[in-house]
Protein backbone atom coordinates (compact mmCIF):
# COMPACT_ATOMS: atom_id res chain seq x y z
CA UNK A 1 0.00 0.00 0.00
CA UNK A 2 3.12 1.97 0.95
CA UNK A 3 4.26 2.18 -2.88
CA UNK A 4 0.52 2.97 -4.39
CA UNK A 5 -0.53 5.50 -1.94
CA UNK A 6 3.27 7.48 -1.43
CA UNK A 7 1.02 9.53 1.70
CA UNK A 8 1.48 6.48 4.06
CA UNK A 9 4.92 7.16 4.21
CA UNK A 10 5.83 10.61 5.01
CA UNK A 11 2.37 11.28 6.67
CA UNK A 12 4.23 8.58 9.58
CA UNK A 13 7.13 11.23 9.79
CA UNK A 14 5.24 14.44 9.88
CA UNK A 15 6.18 16.85 11.91
CA UNK A 16 5.40 20.11 13.72
CA UNK A 17 7.90 22.19 11.93
CA UNK A 18 7.24 20.62 8.53
CA UNK A 19 3.60 21.44 9.13
CA UNK A 20 4.98 25.18 9.45
CA UNK A 21 7.16 24.47 6.64
CA UNK A 22 4.02 23.82 4.34
CA UNK A 23 1.91 26.34 5.65
CA UNK A 24 4.19 29.19 4.74
CA UNK A 25 4.69 27.62 1.39
CA UNK A 26 1.23 27.09 1.13
CA UNK A 27 -0.24 30.79 1.57
CA UNK A 28 2.78 31.89 -0.95
CA UNK A 29 1.47 29.39 -3.92
CA UNK A 30 -1.89 30.55 -3.12
CA UNK A 31 -1.32 33.76 -3.58
CA UNK A 32 0.47 33.13 -6.56
CA UNK A 33 -2.21 30.42 -7.78
CA UNK A 34 -5.25 32.44 -7.85
CA UNK A 35 -4.43 35.11 -10.62
CA UNK A 36 -2.66 32.07 -12.13
CA UNK A 37 -5.99 29.79 -12.18
CA UNK A 38 -8.03 32.50 -13.53
CA UNK A 39 -5.45 33.42 -16.54
CA UNK A 40 -4.77 29.57 -17.78
CA UNK A 41 -8.96 29.16 -17.78
CA UNK A 42 -9.13 32.23 -19.92
CA UNK A 43 -6.50 30.78 -22.18
CA UNK A 44 -8.00 27.41 -22.30
CA UNK A 45 -11.80 29.44 -23.36
CA UNK A 46 -13.20 28.58 -19.77
CA UNK A 47 -15.00 30.58 -17.35
CA UNK A 48 -11.91 32.00 -14.67
CA UNK A 49 -13.83 29.51 -12.01
CA UNK A 50 -13.01 26.70 -14.00
CA UNK A 51 -9.05 27.30 -13.05
CA UNK A 52 -10.20 27.62 -9.71
CA UNK A 53 -11.84 24.13 -9.34
CA UNK A 54 -9.00 22.60 -11.57
CA UNK A 55 -6.68 23.59 -8.96
CA UNK A 56 -8.33 22.15 -5.77
CA UNK A 57 -9.64 18.60 -6.09
CA UNK A 58 -6.31 17.91 -8.51
CA UNK A 59 -3.77 19.24 -5.59
CA UNK A 60 -5.22 17.03 -2.63
CA UNK A 61 -5.57 13.95 -5.17
CA UNK A 62 -1.69 14.40 -6.33
CA UNK A 63 -0.88 15.18 -2.78
CA UNK A 64 -2.19 11.25 -1.70
CA UNK A 65 -0.88 9.50 -4.63
CA UNK A 66 2.31 11.49 -6.26
CA UNK A 67 6.00 11.05 -4.75
CA UNK A 68 7.02 14.42 -5.55
CA UNK A 69 6.94 16.57 -2.82
CA UNK A 70 7.46 19.84 -4.02
CA UNK A 71 5.19 19.30 -6.96
CA UNK A 72 2.02 21.94 -7.60
CA UNK A 73 -0.52 20.23 -9.62
CA UNK A 74 -2.82 22.66 -11.67
CA UNK A 75 -3.45 24.54 -14.94
CA UNK A 76 0.21 25.50 -16.96
CA UNK A 77 -0.11 27.26 -19.82
CA UNK A 78 0.89 24.69 -22.63
CA UNK A 79 -1.95 22.15 -21.52
CA UNK A 80 -4.10 25.58 -21.58
CA UNK A 81 -3.67 25.76 -25.08
CA UNK A 82 -3.26 22.48 -26.20
CA UNK A 83 -7.07 22.60 -24.30
CA UNK A 84 -8.19 25.45 -25.69
CA UNK A 85 -6.66 23.92 -29.21
CA UNK A 86 -8.53 20.42 -29.21
CA UNK A 87 -12.09 21.78 -27.91
CA UNK A 88 -12.20 24.85 -30.52
CA UNK A 89 -12.91 22.74 -33.45
CA UNK A 90 -15.98 20.92 -31.19
CA UNK A 91 -17.69 23.47 -29.73
CA UNK A 92 -18.01 27.10 -29.11
CA UNK A 93 -16.63 28.69 -26.84
CA UNK A 94 -18.27 29.98 -23.93
CA UNK A 95 -21.26 27.18 -24.12
CA UNK A 96 -22.06 24.48 -22.06
CA UNK A 97 -20.85 22.03 -24.85
CA UNK A 98 -17.21 23.59 -24.44
CA UNK A 99 -16.44 23.07 -21.14
CA UNK A 100 -18.29 19.63 -20.72
CA UNK A 101 -15.84 18.98 -23.16
CA UNK A 102 -12.90 20.33 -21.56
CA UNK A 103 -13.90 18.23 -18.71
CA UNK A 104 -14.23 15.08 -20.67
CA UNK A 105 -10.82 15.82 -21.99
CA UNK A 106 -9.52 15.84 -18.51
CA UNK A 107 -10.98 12.48 -17.64
CA UNK A 108 -9.84 10.92 -21.04
CA UNK A 109 -6.19 11.79 -20.43
CA UNK A 110 -6.59 11.08 -16.70
CA UNK A 111 -7.74 7.61 -17.56
CA UNK A 112 -4.75 7.54 -19.97
CA UNK A 113 -2.03 8.65 -17.15
CA UNK A 114 -3.58 6.08 -14.48
CA UNK A 115 -3.68 3.01 -17.35
CA UNK A 116 0.11 3.96 -18.02
CA UNK A 117 1.06 3.96 -14.66
CA UNK A 118 -0.55 0.72 -13.69
CA UNK A 119 0.88 -0.87 -16.41
CA UNK A 120 4.36 0.71 -15.94
CA UNK A 121 4.86 2.77 -19.18
CA UNK A 122 6.51 5.69 -18.05
CA UNK A 123 9.34 4.71 -20.78
CA UNK A 124 6.77 6.15 -23.48
CA UNK A 125 7.55 9.36 -22.64
CA UNK A 126 11.21 8.96 -23.79
CA UNK A 127 9.81 9.01 -26.91
CA UNK A 128 10.18 13.09 -27.17
CA UNK A 129 13.41 13.96 -27.42
CA UNK A 130 14.33 16.88 -24.97
CA UNK A 131 15.56 19.36 -28.35
CA UNK A 132 11.86 18.97 -29.94
CA UNK A 133 9.97 18.93 -26.28
CA UNK A 134 12.61 22.77 -26.23
CA UNK A 135 11.68 23.58 -29.19
CA UNK A 136 7.42 22.35 -28.97
CA UNK A 137 6.99 24.69 -25.40
CA UNK A 138 9.19 27.35 -27.47
CA UNK A 139 6.81 27.51 -30.19
CA UNK A 140 3.84 27.13 -28.05
CA UNK A 141 5.16 29.85 -26.05
CA UNK A 142 4.85 32.47 -28.61
CA UNK A 143 1.83 31.21 -29.99
CA UNK A 144 0.48 31.40 -25.65
CA UNK A 145 1.70 35.25 -25.81
CA UNK A 146 -0.02 35.90 -29.23
CA UNK A 147 -2.81 34.52 -28.12
CA UNK A 148 -3.13 36.75 -25.63
CA UNK A 149 -2.74 40.35 -27.59
CA UNK A 150 -6.17 40.50 -28.11
CA UNK A 151 -7.01 41.19 -24.79
CA UNK A 152 -4.36 43.66 -23.96
CA UNK A 153 -5.64 45.10 -27.48
CA UNK A 154 -9.50 45.11 -26.45
CA UNK A 155 -10.32 43.56 -29.95
CA UNK A 156 -11.80 40.24 -31.37
CA UNK A 157 -9.22 37.88 -32.81
CA UNK A 158 -9.15 34.02 -33.34
CA UNK A 159 -6.63 31.67 -34.71
CA UNK A 160 -4.73 28.29 -33.20
CA UNK A 161 -1.41 29.29 -35.76
CA UNK A 162 0.60 32.24 -35.87
CA UNK A 163 -0.07 32.97 -39.50
CA UNK A 164 -4.00 33.22 -38.23
CA UNK A 165 -3.22 35.11 -35.18
CA UNK A 166 -1.31 37.58 -36.52
CA UNK A 167 -3.49 38.36 -39.65
CA UNK A 168 -6.50 38.37 -37.53
CA UNK A 169 -4.94 40.70 -34.73
CA UNK A 170 -3.75 43.13 -37.93
CA UNK A 171 -7.27 43.33 -38.93
CA UNK A 172 -8.98 43.69 -35.78
CA UNK A 173 -5.88 46.92 -34.91
CA UNK A 174 -8.64 49.82 -36.12
CA UNK A 175 -10.91 48.77 -33.16
CA UNK A 176 -8.63 49.37 -30.62
CA UNK A 177 -9.57 49.94 -27.23
CA UNK A 178 -6.50 52.31 -26.11
CA UNK A 179 -8.11 52.21 -22.47
CA UNK A 180 -7.63 48.91 -22.09
CA UNK A 181 -4.30 48.96 -24.44
CA UNK A 182 -3.01 51.77 -21.50
CA UNK A 183 -4.05 48.62 -19.04
CA UNK A 184 -2.36 45.99 -20.68
CA UNK A 185 0.47 47.91 -21.27
CA UNK A 186 0.91 49.04 -17.84
CA UNK A 187 -0.15 45.38 -15.59
CA UNK A 188 2.39 44.09 -18.60
CA UNK A 189 5.43 46.18 -17.81
CA UNK A 190 4.53 46.18 -14.13
CA UNK A 191 4.79 41.91 -13.84
CA UNK A 192 8.34 42.21 -15.98
CA UNK A 193 9.64 44.36 -13.80
CA UNK A 194 8.35 42.46 -10.38
CA UNK A 195 10.31 39.58 -11.58
CA UNK A 196 13.79 41.25 -10.78
CA UNK A 197 13.02 44.48 -9.52
CA UNK A 198 10.35 43.80 -6.76
CA UNK A 199 12.75 42.16 -4.41
CA UNK A 200 15.54 44.56 -4.29
CA UNK A 201 13.16 47.43 -3.91
CA UNK A 202 11.36 45.47 -0.92
CA UNK A 203 15.06 44.58 0.84
CA UNK A 204 16.18 48.29 0.46
CA UNK A 205 12.64 49.63 2.35
CA UNK A 206 13.62 46.86 5.41
CA UNK A 207 12.31 43.96 4.69
CA UNK A 208 13.37 40.27 6.19
CA UNK A 209 14.75 38.30 3.04
CA UNK A 210 11.61 35.87 3.63
CA UNK A 211 9.15 39.26 3.84
CA UNK A 212 10.78 40.62 0.53
CA UNK A 213 10.28 36.96 -1.15
CA UNK A 214 6.74 36.80 -0.24
CA UNK A 215 6.16 40.47 -1.78
CA UNK A 216 7.74 39.32 -5.32
CA UNK A 217 5.88 36.50 -5.27
CA UNK A 218 2.67 38.34 -4.76
CA UNK A 219 3.25 40.83 -7.48
CA UNK A 220 0.30 39.62 -9.92
CA UNK A 221 -1.78 39.64 -6.78
CA UNK A 222 -0.74 43.29 -6.63
CA UNK A 223 -1.10 43.84 -10.25
CA UNK A 224 -5.15 42.14 -10.17
CA UNK A 225 -6.10 44.44 -7.10
CA UNK A 226 -4.61 47.78 -8.16
CA UNK A 227 -5.99 46.86 -12.01
CA UNK A 228 -9.24 45.74 -10.58
CA UNK A 229 -9.91 49.16 -8.25
CA UNK A 230 -8.96 51.44 -11.12
CA UNK A 231 -11.74 49.76 -13.51
CA UNK A 232 -14.04 49.66 -10.55
CA UNK A 233 -13.48 53.38 -9.01
CA UNK A 234 -12.68 55.04 -12.90
CA UNK A 235 -15.99 53.35 -14.56
CA UNK A 236 -13.78 52.04 -17.53
CA UNK A 237 -16.16 49.24 -17.77
CA UNK A 238 -18.54 51.26 -19.48
CA UNK A 239 -15.51 52.59 -21.66
CA UNK A 240 -15.32 49.36 -23.06
CA UNK A 241 -12.79 47.74 -21.16
CA UNK A 242 -13.73 43.92 -20.84
CA UNK A 243 -13.94 42.30 -17.12
CA UNK A 244 -14.38 38.61 -15.92
CA UNK A 245 -17.45 39.51 -14.48
CA UNK A 246 -19.98 37.45 -11.97
CA UNK A 247 -17.66 34.05 -11.04
CA UNK A 248 -20.03 31.36 -8.74
CA UNK A 249 -19.22 32.26 -5.17
CA UNK A 250 -19.39 28.25 -4.70
CA UNK A 251 -16.80 25.58 -4.11
CA UNK A 252 -16.16 22.98 -7.34
CA UNK A 253 -19.17 21.69 -8.25
CA UNK A 254 -19.47 17.47 -9.29
CA UNK A 255 -19.65 17.11 -12.99
CA UNK A 256 -19.66 14.59 -14.70
CA UNK A 257 -17.82 13.76 -18.53
CA UNK A 258 -19.67 12.85 -21.57
CA UNK A 259 -18.72 9.51 -22.89
CA UNK A 260 -20.88 9.83 -26.14
CA UNK A 261 -18.50 7.61 -28.78
CA UNK A 262 -18.79 10.90 -31.09
CA UNK A 263 -17.13 13.34 -28.37
CA UNK A 264 -14.67 10.30 -27.16
CA UNK A 265 -12.96 9.48 -30.71
CA UNK A 266 -12.98 13.22 -31.41
CA UNK A 267 -10.85 14.12 -27.86
CA UNK A 268 -8.56 10.55 -28.05
CA UNK A 269 -5.99 11.90 -29.93
CA UNK A 270 -5.26 15.34 -27.98
CA UNK A 271 -5.63 13.22 -24.78
CA UNK A 272 -3.12 11.25 -25.47
CA UNK A 273 -0.86 14.29 -26.31
CA UNK A 274 -2.09 16.24 -23.93
CA UNK A 275 -0.98 13.10 -21.29
CA UNK A 276 2.35 12.91 -22.51
CA UNK A 277 3.23 16.46 -23.05
CA UNK A 278 1.82 17.04 -19.14
CA UNK A 279 3.84 14.21 -18.04
CA UNK A 280 6.87 14.75 -19.30
CA UNK A 281 7.01 18.59 -18.08
CA UNK A 282 5.90 17.82 -14.50
CA UNK A 283 8.27 14.36 -14.44
CA UNK A 284 11.14 16.87 -15.36
CA UNK A 285 10.21 19.42 -12.87
CA UNK A 286 9.35 16.73 -10.36
CA UNK A 287 13.35 15.45 -10.48
CA UNK A 288 14.72 18.28 -10.59
CA UNK A 289 13.46 19.00 -7.47
CA UNK A 290 13.92 16.28 -5.88
CA UNK A 291 17.60 16.06 -6.54
CA UNK A 292 18.61 18.97 -4.71
CA UNK A 293 17.72 17.16 -1.57
CA UNK A 294 18.44 13.54 -2.53
CA UNK A 295 15.10 12.17 -2.97
CA UNK A 296 13.53 10.09 -5.42
CA UNK A 297 10.73 9.68 -8.07
CA UNK A 298 8.74 7.33 -9.31
CA UNK A 299 7.74 7.83 -12.70
CA UNK A 300 4.94 4.99 -12.77
CA UNK A 301 3.89 6.23 -9.69
CA UNK A 302 3.86 9.80 -10.81
CA UNK A 303 1.65 8.58 -13.78
CA UNK A 304 -0.81 7.28 -11.16
CA UNK A 305 -0.61 10.43 -9.07
CA UNK A 306 -1.24 12.61 -12.33
CA UNK A 307 -3.90 10.43 -13.39
CA UNK A 308 -5.54 10.69 -10.32
CA UNK A 309 -5.97 14.32 -10.33
CA UNK A 310 -6.84 15.05 -13.88
CA UNK A 311 -10.12 12.47 -13.11
CA UNK A 312 -10.68 15.06 -10.25
CA UNK A 313 -10.83 17.39 -12.27
CA UNK A 314 -12.82 15.99 -14.74
CA UNK A 315 -15.34 15.31 -11.67
CA UNK A 316 -15.23 18.91 -10.70
CA UNK A 317 -15.58 21.01 -13.35
CA UNK A 318 -12.37 21.64 -14.20
CA UNK A 319 -10.08 21.17 -17.37
CA UNK A 320 -6.61 19.01 -17.98
CA UNK A 321 -3.50 19.96 -15.39
CA UNK A 322 -0.45 18.89 -14.43
CA UNK A 323 3.06 19.87 -12.72
CA UNK A 324 3.97 23.55 -13.25
CA UNK A 325 7.02 24.78 -13.27
CA UNK A 326 7.14 27.98 -11.88
CA UNK A 327 4.83 27.27 -9.47
CA UNK A 328 6.31 24.16 -8.25
CA UNK A 329 9.59 26.18 -7.84
CA UNK A 330 7.96 28.97 -5.83
CA UNK A 331 6.89 25.97 -3.63
CA UNK A 332 10.30 24.59 -3.12
CA UNK A 333 11.98 28.03 -2.69
CA UNK A 334 9.16 28.81 0.03
CA UNK A 335 10.15 25.61 2.29
CA UNK A 336 7.45 22.78 0.81
CA UNK A 337 8.67 19.42 2.86
CA UNK A 338 6.13 17.36 1.88
CA UNK A 339 2.70 17.20 -0.43
CA UNK A 340 0.96 18.57 2.60
CA UNK A 341 1.91 21.67 1.29
CA UNK A 342 -0.26 21.32 -1.54
CA UNK A 343 -3.24 19.94 0.64
CA UNK A 344 -3.10 23.21 2.11
CA UNK A 345 -2.86 25.54 -0.94
CA UNK A 346 -6.03 23.69 -2.19
CA UNK A 347 -7.90 24.50 1.15
CA UNK A 348 -6.94 28.39 0.05
CA UNK A 349 -7.85 28.17 -3.37
CA UNK A 350 -11.30 26.62 -2.17
CA UNK A 351 -11.41 29.77 0.50
CA UNK A 352 -10.96 32.16 -2.14
CA UNK A 353 -13.35 30.19 -4.44
CA UNK A 354 -16.22 30.81 -1.83
CA UNK A 355 -15.02 34.37 -0.26
CA UNK A 356 -13.20 36.22 -2.75
CA UNK A 357 -14.86 35.59 -5.96
CA UNK A 358 -17.55 38.61 -5.84
CA UNK A 359 -13.70 40.69 -5.42
CA UNK A 360 -12.88 39.65 -9.15
CA UNK A 361 -15.87 40.95 -10.84
CA UNK A 362 -14.07 44.20 -11.87
CA UNK A 363 -10.89 42.57 -12.83
CA UNK A 364 -9.80 42.91 -16.62
CA UNK A 365 -8.98 40.40 -18.84
CA UNK A 366 -6.30 42.55 -19.61
CA UNK A 367 -4.72 41.84 -16.84
CA UNK A 368 -4.84 38.23 -16.50
CA UNK A 369 -3.69 38.31 -20.46
CA UNK A 370 -0.28 40.03 -18.90
CA UNK A 371 -0.06 37.21 -16.38
CA UNK A 372 0.11 35.06 -18.92
CA UNK A 373 2.33 36.64 -21.31
CA UNK A 374 4.91 37.22 -18.82
CA UNK A 375 5.06 33.66 -17.44
CA UNK A 376 5.19 31.98 -20.74
CA UNK A 377 7.95 34.35 -22.04
CA UNK A 378 10.16 32.24 -19.79
CA UNK A 379 9.50 29.38 -21.62
CA UNK A 380 10.32 30.45 -25.00
CA UNK A 381 13.71 29.78 -25.84
CA UNK A 382 15.31 30.12 -29.01
CA UNK A 383 19.07 29.60 -27.77
CA UNK A 384 17.95 25.89 -28.47
CA UNK A 385 18.63 26.07 -32.18
CA UNK A 386 21.84 27.55 -31.46
CA UNK A 387 23.16 24.58 -29.24
CA UNK A 388 21.63 22.21 -31.43
CA UNK A 389 23.29 23.90 -34.77
CA UNK A 390 26.82 23.64 -32.80
CA UNK A 391 26.27 20.17 -31.52
CA UNK A 392 24.17 18.18 -33.86
CA UNK A 393 22.91 18.96 -37.16
CA UNK A 394 20.41 16.32 -36.46
CA UNK A 395 18.85 17.48 -33.84
CA UNK A 396 18.85 21.44 -34.86
CA UNK A 397 16.72 20.27 -37.80
CA UNK A 398 14.16 18.41 -35.34
CA UNK A 399 13.79 21.53 -33.49
CA UNK A 400 13.32 24.08 -36.35
CA UNK A 401 10.96 21.99 -37.89
CA UNK A 402 9.24 21.64 -34.71
CA UNK A 403 8.72 25.08 -34.18
CA UNK A 404 7.81 26.28 -37.83
CA UNK A 405 5.24 23.34 -37.57
CA UNK A 406 3.63 24.64 -34.03
CA UNK A 407 3.84 27.80 -35.52
CA UNK A 408 2.50 27.27 -38.67
CA UNK A 409 0.02 24.65 -38.43
CA UNK A 410 -0.94 24.31 -34.45
CA UNK A 411 0.06 22.42 -31.26
CA UNK A 412 -1.72 19.31 -32.10
CA UNK A 413 0.07 19.02 -35.18
CA UNK A 414 3.40 20.71 -33.54
CA UNK A 415 3.19 18.05 -31.10
CA UNK A 416 2.54 14.82 -33.06
CA UNK A 417 5.20 16.13 -35.52
CA UNK A 418 7.95 15.81 -32.41
CA UNK A 419 6.85 12.37 -31.54
CA UNK A 420 7.95 11.02 -34.79
CA UNK A 421 10.62 13.45 -35.42
CA UNK A 422 11.92 12.24 -32.28
CA UNK A 423 11.99 8.68 -33.36
CA UNK A 424 12.73 9.27 -36.68
CA UNK A 425 16.06 11.21 -35.84
CA UNK A 426 17.15 8.38 -32.97
CA UNK A 427 16.40 5.80 -36.12
CA UNK A 428 18.35 7.78 -38.75
CA UNK A 429 21.06 8.00 -35.72
CA UNK A 430 21.32 4.34 -34.73
CA UNK A 431 21.10 3.45 -38.67
CA UNK A 432 24.39 4.68 -39.37
CA UNK A 433 26.60 3.93 -36.42
CA UNK A 434 29.71 5.16 -35.84
CA UNK A 435 32.33 2.92 -37.07
CA UNK A 436 36.18 2.57 -36.46
CA UNK A 437 39.06 1.10 -37.82
CA UNK A 438 41.23 0.69 -34.53
CA UNK A 439 44.85 -0.11 -33.94
CA UNK A 440 47.01 -0.70 -31.03
CA UNK A 441 48.71 1.85 -29.18
CA UNK A 442 51.86 0.86 -28.82
CA UNK A 443 53.43 -0.60 -25.23
CA UNK A 444 49.55 -0.96 -24.33
CA UNK A 445 46.59 -2.78 -24.48
CA UNK A 446 44.63 0.04 -25.79
CA UNK A 447 43.09 -0.06 -28.83
CA UNK A 448 41.89 3.29 -30.56
CA UNK A 449 40.76 5.12 -33.73
CA UNK A 450 43.53 4.80 -36.48
CA UNK A 451 42.46 8.69 -37.33
CA UNK A 452 42.72 9.77 -33.72
CA UNK A 453 46.26 8.45 -32.67
CA UNK A 454 49.55 7.00 -33.25
CA UNK A 455 48.24 3.28 -33.12
CA UNK A 456 50.40 -0.32 -34.59
CA UNK A 457 48.00 -1.96 -37.31
CA UNK A 458 48.82 -5.03 -39.11
CA UNK A 459 47.94 -5.64 -43.19
CA UNK A 460 46.52 -9.01 -42.84
CA UNK A 461 44.05 -8.12 -39.77
CA UNK A 462 41.33 -5.46 -40.06
CA UNK A 463 39.58 -4.63 -36.60
CA UNK A 464 36.61 -2.48 -36.75
CA UNK A 465 34.79 -1.33 -33.65
CA UNK A 466 30.62 -0.80 -34.01
CA UNK A 467 29.50 2.23 -31.45
CA UNK A 468 25.84 1.06 -31.62
CA UNK A 469 23.62 -1.93 -30.65
CA UNK A 470 23.15 -3.66 -33.75
CA UNK A 471 19.72 -4.28 -34.76
CA UNK A 472 17.35 -4.17 -38.28
CA UNK A 473 18.13 -0.54 -39.01
CA UNK A 474 22.14 -0.45 -39.28
CA UNK A 475 22.37 -4.12 -39.87
CA UNK A 476 22.54 -3.98 -43.57
CA UNK A 477 24.97 -0.88 -43.04
CA UNK A 478 27.45 -2.90 -41.18
CA UNK A 479 27.86 -5.49 -44.16
CA UNK A 480 28.32 -3.36 -46.63
CA UNK A 481 31.01 -1.74 -44.40
CA UNK A 482 33.04 -5.04 -44.03
CA UNK A 483 32.43 -5.93 -47.29
CA UNK A 484 33.69 -2.63 -48.61
CA UNK A 485 36.63 -2.56 -45.92
CA UNK A 486 37.98 -6.17 -47.06
CA UNK A 487 37.47 -5.12 -50.84
CA UNK A 488 39.98 -2.86 -49.96
CA UNK A 489 42.72 -4.96 -48.43
CA UNK A 490 44.71 -8.07 -50.68
CA UNK A 491 46.38 -9.04 -47.63
CA UNK A 492 43.57 -9.55 -45.13
CA UNK A 493 43.44 -12.52 -43.81
CA UNK A 494 41.22 -11.23 -40.23
CA UNK A 495 38.72 -9.25 -39.69
CA UNK A 496 37.74 -8.79 -36.07
CA UNK A 497 34.50 -7.25 -34.65
CA UNK A 498 35.20 -5.03 -31.63
CA UNK A 499 31.57 -5.27 -29.69
CA UNK A 500 32.63 -3.35 -26.46
CA UNK A 501 29.78 -1.05 -27.01
CA UNK A 502 27.57 -3.66 -28.74
CA UNK A 503 24.56 -3.70 -25.80
CA UNK A 504 22.53 -6.14 -28.05
CA UNK A 505 21.92 -7.98 -31.37
CA UNK A 506 18.44 -8.47 -32.72
CA UNK A 507 17.43 -11.04 -35.63
CA UNK A 508 18.18 -8.80 -38.48
CA UNK A 509 21.78 -8.43 -36.89
CA UNK A 510 22.60 -12.09 -35.97
CA UNK A 511 21.07 -12.79 -39.43
CA UNK A 512 23.64 -10.11 -40.89
CA UNK A 513 26.83 -11.63 -38.55
CA UNK A 514 25.92 -15.27 -40.50
CA UNK A 515 25.57 -13.56 -44.17
CA UNK A 516 29.25 -11.61 -43.32
CA UNK A 517 30.28 -15.04 -41.35
CA UNK A 518 30.13 -17.00 -44.99
CA UNK A 519 30.92 -13.99 -47.17
CA UNK A 520 34.41 -13.51 -45.54
CA UNK A 521 35.25 -17.35 -45.19
CA UNK A 522 33.69 -18.14 -49.23
CA UNK A 523 37.41 -15.49 -50.02
CA UNK A 524 39.76 -16.79 -47.43
CA UNK A 525 39.17 -14.27 -44.45
CA UNK A 526 38.19 -15.38 -41.30
CA UNK A 527 35.81 -13.83 -38.99
CA UNK A 528 36.01 -12.95 -35.31
CA UNK A 529 33.99 -10.52 -32.47
CA UNK A 530 36.37 -9.35 -29.58
CA UNK A 531 34.82 -8.16 -26.03
CA UNK A 532 31.19 -9.19 -26.24
CA UNK A 533 28.94 -8.41 -23.25
CA UNK A 534 27.53 -11.26 -21.40
CA UNK A 535 24.03 -11.11 -22.06
CA UNK A 536 24.43 -10.90 -25.96
CA UNK A 537 26.94 -13.70 -25.19
CA UNK A 538 24.01 -15.35 -24.08
CA UNK A 539 22.04 -15.02 -26.93
CA UNK A 540 24.76 -16.08 -28.92
CA UNK A 541 25.04 -19.33 -27.21
CA UNK A 542 21.26 -20.69 -27.63
CA UNK A 543 21.63 -20.78 -31.28
CA UNK A 544 25.15 -22.25 -31.38
CA UNK A 545 26.36 -19.04 -33.37
CA UNK A 546 29.78 -19.66 -32.03
CA UNK A 547 30.13 -23.42 -33.31
CA UNK A 548 28.83 -21.63 -37.04
CA UNK A 549 31.67 -18.85 -36.44
CA UNK A 550 34.57 -19.92 -38.86
CA UNK A 551 36.91 -17.56 -36.37
CA UNK A 552 36.45 -17.25 -32.72
CA UNK A 553 35.18 -14.77 -30.02
CA UNK A 554 37.60 -13.38 -27.69
CA UNK A 555 37.49 -12.17 -24.45
CA UNK A 556 39.86 -8.59 -25.06
CA UNK A 557 40.77 -7.16 -28.19
CA UNK A 558 44.50 -7.79 -26.74
CA UNK A 559 43.75 -11.23 -26.68
CA UNK A 560 42.59 -10.95 -30.21
CA UNK A 561 45.38 -9.37 -31.60
CA UNK A 562 48.03 -11.63 -29.73
CA UNK A 563 46.50 -14.84 -31.11
CA UNK A 564 46.05 -13.90 -34.74
CA UNK A 565 49.27 -12.35 -35.00
CA UNK A 566 50.93 -15.12 -33.84
CA UNK A 567 48.90 -17.52 -35.75
CA UNK A 568 49.57 -15.33 -38.75
CA UNK A 569 53.42 -15.08 -38.56
CA UNK A 570 53.31 -19.31 -37.65
CA UNK A 571 51.65 -19.51 -40.89
CA UNK A 572 53.80 -17.13 -42.96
Amino acid sequence: MHRYLPILTWGKTYSRTAFSNDMVAALIVTIMLIPQSLAYALLAGLPPEAGLYASILPIILYAIFGTSRALAVGPVAVVSLMTAASIGAIAETGTAGYAIAALTLAFLSGGFLLLMGIFRLGFLANFLSHPVISGFITASGVLIAASQLKYIFGISAQGHTLPELVTSLFNGLPQTNFITLTLGVLATAFLFWVRKGLKPLLLKAGLSATGAEFGAKAGPVFAVALTTVAVFALGLKDMGVAIVGEVPQSLPPFTLPDISPDLLSALIGPAILISVIGFVESISVAQTLAAKKRQRIDPNQELIGLGAANLGAAFTGGFPVTGGFSRSVVNYDAGAETPAAGIFTAMGLAVAALALTPLIFFLPKATLAATIIVAVMSLVDFSILRKTWAYSKADFAAVLTTIVITLGAGVEIGVSSGVVLSILVHLFKSSRPHMAIVGQVPNTEHFRNILRHEVEIHPEILTLRVDESLYFANARFLEDQIYDLAAQRPDLKHVILLCSAVNAIDMSALHSLEAINERLAASGVTFHLSEVKGPVMDRLLRIDFQKKLCGQIFLSQHQAITTLTLRTAEMG
